[in-house]
């Protein structure tokens, strides 16, 4: 764990939609979760700017915060709000960046209260990546052996979706294993294309790619 500086990347389980733990059918809720997703995707791999990246992820945890307090009952709707503002928690300045991550952790603790094997994992996964990039010590709640933890229980639920084998070689490459960081991010790459998120799917394989040609040459 880097204590000096924020090491964020993209903290969102983008492939995980509103399937799994829904008590009952709700079309208006399934489709509010789902712009909620397509809005992010936009903001991470397609924001013209910077600016218009920070606004467009601003909008984005305006509107998850909004569909959290409306449907307090639905797990999908609380871990997205936590997980939007994790990714908002690296858009911002390093003095407000941990007051984003606690409110993250808070909401994905929640979550996870309600039930562990959301999202297919994701709210696993997703407390994985917050605690493998947040400072450790007096700066922050980073914690690698939780981190890692959180990452072996989101591979429990599901062992091939791309976002839990992502984050999790991504934290092996950080932690200096660069072979296991190969296999499981070779691994993630083997995931089934995201139908109707060309924008996700493609980002995510990008940064799956990117990882594993610097994950590769330094287990050479």
């Amino acid at each position: 764990m880097n204590t000096t500086r924020w090491i964020w990347s993209a903290l969102a389980i983008g492939a995980l939609g509103a399937a799994g733990s829904a008590p009952a059918a709700d079309a208006g809720f399934d489709a509010e979760l789902a712009a909620i997703q397509q809005e992010w995707a936009a903001a991470n791999y397609e924001a013209a700017s910077k600016q218009a990246r920070a606004a467009a992820f601003a909008a984005v945890v305006d509107h998850a915060a909004k569909l959290s307090a409306a449907h307090p009952e639905r797990v999908e709707a609380v871990a997205w709000d936590g997980i939007v503002l994790s990714t908002y928690a690296g858009e911002v300045g390093a003095m407000s960046a941990m007051k984003y991550a606690k409110a993250a952790r808070d909401a994905l603790h929640r979550a996870e209260r309600m039930d562990p094997r959301a999202l297919d994992g994701g709210v696993y996964a997703s407390l994985g990546a917050l605690y493998s990039k947040v400072p450790g010590g007096f700066m922050g709640f980073g914690d690698d052996a939780l981190a890692a933890e959180y990452f072996r229980k989101a591979l429990a639920v599901d062992p091939d979706n791309i976002d839990s084998n992502y984050f999790y070689g991504e934290f092996l490459l950080d932690q200096g294993k660069y072979a296991e960081a190969v296999a499981v991010l070779r691994h993630a790459l083997e995931a089934p294309t995201v139908v109707g998120r060309p924008p996700f799917d493609g980002g995510r394989r990008g940064e799956i790619r990117a990882l594993l040609a610097t994950a590769e040459r330094k287990a050479s």
